[in-house]
C-alpha cells in the first residue's frame, strides 16, 4: 500500500485552495460585480462628491478591500458599513478595520447587497456593473429617504437625476427623490 508523500499533500492543498479562490473571485461577478479596486485618487473624488458630514451613515455596496469605508470613517468621522459577499475580501476588511482601530465606527457584513436594509443610509457608494445598477436603482429609490446621496463609479443609474458629474473620472452623484429621464448609454 503506497502512502501519499508530504509533497502530494502540499500539492493537493494548493490545488484545493486555488479552486476555492477561483470560485470565490468569480462568484461576486455573477452577484454584482467583479473585484476591481478604485484608485485612491478616484476614491478621494468620490468621497468629496458625497459631501459626507460627521456621524453620517455611509454604505459601500461591494466594499472590496474596504478603502471607501475606512476613508469615510477616518477623514470625515462617518459611521460606515461595507457590504461584501466574497469571503476573502470580507475577512480582509475585518482584519483591516481591527488593525486600524475602527471597530466603533466601521463594520463589514458578508451578504448580498440586495438583502441589505439601506433605510438608515445617508450616503451609498457603488462600483458595480451596469446590469447590477439597473436592478439596484429600484431598491435605492424604495429604501433611501429623500435627500440621501448615492455616488456611483463608472456605471450609472438610468432614471436618477445626477446632482454632480465628473466626466473625466466617470463618477456621478445623485440625491434620492430626484427623478429624470436622463440616460447614460
Amino acid at each position: 500500500m503506497q502512502m501519499f508523500s508530504l509533497s502530494h499533500y502540499i500539492t493537493l492543498v494548493i490545488l484545493v485552495v486555488g479552486i476555492v479562490a477561483a470560485i470565490s473571485f468569480r462568484w461576486p461577478q455573477r452577484r454584482g460585480a467583479p473585484y476591481w479596486p478604485t484608485s485612491m485618487k478616484k476614491t478621494r473624488k468620490m468621497l468629496a462628491m458625497a459631501e459626507i458630514k460627521q456621524d453620517e451613515l455611509v454604505y459601500d455596496l461591494g466594499c472590496g478591500d474596504g478603502r471607501i469605508i475606512v476613508a469615510a470613517a477616518r477623514r470625515f468621522g462617518a459611521r460606515a458599513v461595507g457590504v461584501e459577499i466574497e469571503p476573502f475580501r470580507f475577512i480582509w476588511c475585518q482584519l483591516l478595520i481591527t488593525v486600524l482601530g475602527l471597530r466603533k465606527r466601521v463594520r463589514v457584513v458578508r451578504r448580498d447587497l440586495f438583502s441589505e436594509d439601506l433605510r438608515d443610509a445617508d450616503v451609498v457608494f457603488c462600483y458595480l456593473l451596469q446590469r447590477t445598477n439597473d436592478r439596484l436603482e429600484h431598491k435605492l429609490v424604495r429604501e433611501l429617504r429623500p435627500g440621501a446621496r448615492i455616488v456611483s463609479n463608472t456605471f450609472h443609474f438610468p432614471t436618477l437625476s445626477y446632482t454632480r458629474i465628473d466626466v473625466e473620472s466617470d463618477i456621478c452623484s445623485y440625491h434620492t427623490g430626484e427623478r429624470s429621464k436622463r440616460s447614460f448609454g
